[in-house]
């Protein structure tokens, strides 16, 4: 069985690790696969059966996103990823991947070059294919000329592939980045990756659902990671009493795993004060609790908007905007203007007003549209074609690598 390296760095939410495992899950049949995060572990955060994780020591940015918070023990940021780089390099020469599958990079986390571009050269002369994991936006920047052509620059020298997880009918990457023609690497779109609905009920703790069922409508509401949109999630809460007065609801609400105990714990005292409020921190099944609601109410990361598409829910999104990103505004405008979710805008946060756009809300129907959906299925297809399965014994199997109890 040949074998896949994977590397993956959030900073921020937990929408890259969410989508990059996702992939993994769907690779295990055909590859033997070893995830390397370089993000902040997540407890409980639900590893597919299999998979080896090697967990570096993990870096993510601050609020104003201009540092990288320095994991304990270390002094400095080239200490970090001389550290990180000399861990990845000896999994490269333990696990001898056939492919190295870097998520997002050269296209974003190009401030990490000091520790990929090592570990690449390292996959590279041991034999290892280099393939380029990118969602279908390009977030860009002031000099995005000069920005789009170090990524040609570092694309046409180290990958042998660049896969696009969307559909090219809906977000064709050149929306976002003007030079495709120029990379010299295969180029293929995979279609969305969505997650994957839990065949089993759901029994988190504190989960209400069983009691509200005659309590309707259910509205969701969620921030991604829980970093930022915490003014969404308190003017959800404090919209409640507003709703309450005129429609029969339950709220059930994330703050996301990295919420802060200073966000996370105002709003349980809200929950005890209005029945019709659930506040808990985390749940890495959202997309069930998306598919059996009446309406949800997110930040519009990848993740949770494909889960809206997949779902068919009706959806209210809040693009995040930080550091002048735009990819989630101009995914969401698009989807606005195809009548498939509704934005919110700065104005809307507060909670009546805010009550009064969920009360209308929910009366209209959103508009169902064909999306490509297939992305983990494509991207396991494509890669068996790209790299066919070789003989059983054309390698011993490798030793286990050191694995983390959670991502």
């Amino acid at each position: 069985m040949k074998r896949l390296l994977f590397y993956c760095q959030h900073i921020l939410g937990i929408g890259h690790l969410m989508r990059s495992m996702e992939i993994v899950k769907g690779l295990t049949a055909d590859f033997q696969v070893c995830f390397i995060n370089g993000g902040e572990a997540i407890t409980d955060f639900p590893i597919p059966p299999g998979v080896e994780v090697v967990q570096l020591p993990p870096l993510k940015t601050d609020d104003e996103f201009s540092e990288l918070h320095l994991p304990p023990g270390f002094d400095s940021l080239p200490a970090v990823f001389s550290a990180r780089c000399q861990q990845m390099t000896a999994v490269v020469e333990q696990f001898q991947p056939d492919i190295f599958m870097v998520e997002l990079f050269p296209f974003g986390r190009r401030r990490f070059s000091a520790e990929l571009i090592p570990v690449i050269e390292a996959a590279r002369d041991r034999g290892a294919r280099i393939v380029s994991s990118l969602r279908d936006i390009v977030v860009t920047k002031q000099d995005q000329a000069r920005h789009e052509a170090k990524i040609c620059k570092l694309i046409n020298q180290y990958f042998d592939l660049l896969l696009i997880h969307g559909d090219p009918e809906f977000m064709p990457l050149e929306r976002s980045f003007s030079r495709v023609a120029d990379l010299h690497c295969a180029v293929h779109y995979t279609g969305y990756v969505v997650q994957a609905t839990a065949p089993q009920p759901l029994a988190t703790e504190g989960d209400r659902r069983a009691q509200l069922r005659v309590s309707t409508p259910t509205i969701l509401a969620s921030v991604g990671g829980g970093r930022f949109g915490h003014q969404l999630l308190h003017c959800v809460a404090q919209a409640s009493p507003y709703l309450q007065a005129q429609i029969p609801h339950h709220i059930h609400l994330f703050a996301g795993p990295f919420s802060p105990d200073s966000v996370y714990e105002p709003l349980r005292e809200l929950a005890q004060a209005y029945s019709n409020l659930t506040v808990q921190r985390y749940t890495p099944d959202l997309v069930s609790y998306m598919q059996q609601a009446d309406l949800s109410i997110n930040m519009g990361g990848y993740n949770t908007t494909l889960n809206v598409l997949k779902t068919g829910t009706r959806s209210m999104l809040l693009p995040f905007t930080g550091n002048d990103d735009q990819e989630q505004t101009i995914r969401a405008e698009r989807l606005e203007a195809l009548g498939v979710v509704s934005i919110i805008r700065p104005a809307d946060l507060q909670p009546e007003r805010l009550a009064q756009r969920i009360v209308a809300h929910l009366q209209t129907q959103p508009t169902l549209i064909q999306f490509n959906l297939n992305g983990v299925a494509q991207t396991a297809q494509i890669l068996r074609d790209w790299v066919p399965p070789s003989p059983v014994a054309e390698r011993h199997t490798s030793p286990s690598l050191s694995t983390a109890a959670s991502v």
